[in-house]
């Protein structure tokens, strides 16, 4: 019994240091989803996961569809410390360095989410990826990939040839290069605007998200056609924090911010694809029209996107990406 006393104050001592130790991480995040869209209810876990992980020293305020600047706004609002981080897209940055295209979507060079994702996680992707947006910046954290988009029209789209003088919402970045050279007529606005422009007519079709996030955008509401499956796009959507604030992080909220990010892709990989697989028997059974397109025109739109990552590419680092990209997928057998 002497001894409890003894022992008494040095567990009070050790968690006092513990305590003392503890340092509580906040950050404020804004993603372009709704909180009504699969992928927002993602970013939502998200959140969930890392608060739990950390026992509530990392707490997470998420501004969800772009309520505090625009989609293509979120990044710089991350670096400047309007917010700390961003959750958005590498591609709304191509205006910066042609590379943030090739640090998100090679539009059509990889099938699945797991072949991108595995650039990333076992080719030295994060590392190159961080590379460039460290030089503006911001730490790359990680991707979530829904897999491939699904256009929306309201006209058909069987194939390259309804392509032409087809008005549609179109990101930045390379994407307007491509379709440009099939004939469509590419708008670039903010994820936001699209519904109401497809309403009033501004556009005819809108490349958004799968058929998944574009139910939950109500776009079907409006546009009876679609494609499906995807082809044209398979963006990565991303975690950036401005590099101040996750360099004074601790490890610990280090690795829980990126091993949650690892598990957020599974998820979200595998969910859209169910629901996806899903949502094509009730977009069918509603009188929405899902083209499939023939190998023929899947030939024609490749061709183009080839040509278009070598016109895009003009500076070191978006050579870099596109160069370690494009060894990886020979390596999988999936460009000669």
């Amino acid at each position: 019994m002497k001894f409890a006393k003894p022992l008494a104050v040095a567990a009070s001592v050790a968690a006092l240091a513990t305590a003392a130790s503890a340092q509580t991480t906040h950050l404020r995040i804004q993603t372009h989803f709704s909180q009504e869209t699969l992928s927002g209810q993602l970013a939502a876990k998200y959140v969930d996961d890392v608060t739990t992980m950390s026992g509530g020293q990392i707490e997470i305020e998420m501004f969800y569809a772009s309520s505090v600047v625009k989609s293509a706004e979120t990044f710089d609002a991350a670096a400047t410390g309007i917010l700390d981080c961003d959750m958005t897209g590498g591609a709304y940055q191509t205006g910066k360095n042609p590379a943030f295209q090739f640090a998100g979507d090679l539009m059509g060079g990889y099938t699945n989410p797991y072949q991108q994702m595995a650039w990333l996680l076992h080719a030295g992707g994060r590392e190159k990826v961080n590379e460039l947006y460290n030089k503006y910046g911001m730490e790359f954290v990680g991707w979530w990939i829904p897999g491939p988009e699904s256009l929306v029209s309201t006209k058909p789209l069987r194939g390259v040839a309804d392509l032409k003088d087809w008005k549609f919402r179109s990101p930045p970045g390379m994407e307007t290069l491509v379709f440009k050279a099939l004939g469509a007529s590419p708008i670039v606005m903010d994820f936001n605007e699209i519904f109401t422009a497809l309403e009033t007519g501004i556009i005819d079709g809108a490349d958004a998200a799968n058929l998944t996030n574009n139910i939950g955008l109500g776009l079907y509401d409006i546009a009876k056609h679609t494609t499906y499956p995807g082809f044209h796009s398979m963006p990565a959507d991303h975690l950036a924090c401005r590099k101040d604030v996750w360099d004074a992080m601790p490890e610990a909220h280090k690795r829980i911010m990126t091993v949650a990010m690892d598990a957020l892709a599974l998820h979200n990989a595998t969910i859209n694809e169910v629901k996806n697989a899903q949502n094509a028997k009730k977009l069918r059974a509603e009188g929405v029209t899902l083209y499939t397109w023939s190998d023929e025109d899947l030939l024609k739109y490749r061709e183009g996107v080839k040509k278009a990552w070598t016109e895009f590419a003009t500076t070191p680092e978006a050579k870099a990406l596109l160069e370690s990209h494009i060894s990886f997928l020979t390596d999988l057998g999936l460009m000669k």
